[in-house]
């Protein structure tokens, strides 16, 4: 098989959540610690996977954590590898170690080699794909693995693993039909990361929450760390957007407790850690401005309300705003598109995933809400249209979804091909 073929391979024969949503979601460790076992990555029964690890959960903000501990460990010098999800555009994305994603060849030999087992056990598209990281990093000889929580965390498949620490970035209302419909349930889920002995970082708490992470830590004999309740001074960094200020203060504590467990992190480590993030781990999507034939372009994966709340204060500054939204039926839609600015353009599109929100229900959304724009057939079309009808100097934002991003990307960087070759 050749790099597609195996591609089209895995999402046919493990079912994944971003294609399909509830059906490819399997609670458990079951199968994850058959193919950890069958793989050889550990011995049988252990947590060691031969290397270090960090583990980061969280409704939101725990990509952008989890990039920032790995850009500031990478700069430590450590072989950092970071394992994350979803990708936005290359499967790959995923795994990189030092910022440089796992080779199509080490992907296509993996699933050659094992396809008997694959079959056999029939793991979900997550587990898999988590197998293979851990996998890849032992093999790579990896000092330390930031590994980021796929679906909250006491059954995710990535909770296999014996962290140095544990960092929970915040709770918001997400995937309630898998972790539970009160903040309180969503948090005792999450904090099922937290490990006898083993400290954590917690970033945003509130009444209901802080009450699950104290009983969880003091259970485990854990030593509990707020974020929130630290003073910690800005660094400049490469992550835009003013709400990644509470996901610099996680990102900060959680390397000032690695610290006081043995890591080697100088201040300069750190601060060329933030300043360099993106450029050192490759994340994108997070506030990420560029530019279009003149016009501003900004593309955020933000994709609930409470990970969405964060940036609609800086929207609703934009003077010239058009905006290109879609999201999945899996999120709570009504809410998010009542908190839209109102004085702007949209342009409501439907990724290519069984999961979205069709475009027409989400222009009757926005008609719902007063919000003026037009329905588009794709993503690309829709970023098309605001490119055309939108003035030099104009603001496009895409946002509501990570797969809409993901095809707005690829639509974005043909575009600039095409007018700067």
């Amino acid at each position: 098989m050749n790099y597609q073929e195996t591609l089209d391979y895995l999402f046919g024969m493990t079912p994944a959540f971003e294609k399909i949503g509830g059906e490819a979601y399997k609670p458990g460790l079951g199968n994850i610690e058959k193919l950890l076992d069958a793989l050889e990555i550990r011995e049988k029964g252990s947590s060691d996977l031969g290397f270090r690890c960090v583990h980061v959960g969280g409704t939101n903000g725990k990509g952008s954590v989890s990039h920032l501990l790995a850009a500031v460990l990478q700069e430590s010098g450590y072989k950092t590898g970071l394992y994350t999800s979803p990708h936005l555009v290359d499967y790959r994305e995923r795994m990189r170690i030092n910022g440089q994603m796992i080779s199509e060849n080490w992907v296509v030999d993996f699933v050659e080699k094992h396809k008997s087992l694959i079959e056999d056990i029939r793991p979900s598209f997550f587990e898999l794909t988590t197998a293979m990281c851990f996998s890849w990093f032992k093999e790579q000889g990896v000092d330390v693995g930031v590994i980021e929580v796929g679906l909250g965390g006491r059954l995710d498949s990535t909770n296999v693993i014996l962290p140095d620490l544990s960092v929970i970035t915040n709770i918001g209302m997400d995937h309630e039909e898998y972790l539970g419909d009160t903040l309180e349930k969503i948090a005792s889920e999450k904090a099922g990361i937290i490990k006898q002995n083993t400290p954590v970082v917690v970033g945003e708490w509130d009444i209901e929450t802080y009450r699950v992470f104290e009983s969880k830590a003091e259970e485990m004999g854990s030593r509990l760390r707020y974020a929130s309740k630290e003073n910690f001074a800005d660094l400049d960094c490469e992550l835009r957007g003013i709400y990644q200020v509470k996901n610099k203060q996680t990102a900060r504590c959680a390397i000032d407790e690695l610290r006081r467990l043995g890591y080697q992190i100088s201040e300069q480590s750190e601060r060329n850690g933030f300043l360099h993030v993106c450029s050192l781990t490759g994340l994108r999507g997070r506030w990420d401005e560029v530019h279009v034939r003149g016009r501003r372009v900004i593309m955020d994966t933000g994709h609930n309300s409470h990970g969405i709340r964060t940036y609609i204060s800086e929207l609703e500054k934009i003077d010239g705003l058009r905006v290109v939204f879609g999201m999945v039926k899996d999120k709570d839609v009504d809410v998010v598109v009542g908190m839209l600015p109102s004085g702007a353009r949209y342009y409501w599109c439907s990724a290519q995933t069984k999961r979205a929100v069709s475009s027409e229900d989400m222009l009757l959304l926005g008609d719902r809400d007063g919000l003026k724009g037009k329905s588009y057939s794709s993503v690309k079309e829709a970023v098309e249209a605001a490119l055309e009808e939108s003035d030099e100097g104009d603001t496009i934002f895409i946002g509501g979804s990570n797969y809409v991003v993901g095809e707005a990307m690829e639509k974005v960087k043909e575009l600039q091909k095409k007018y700067f070759p």
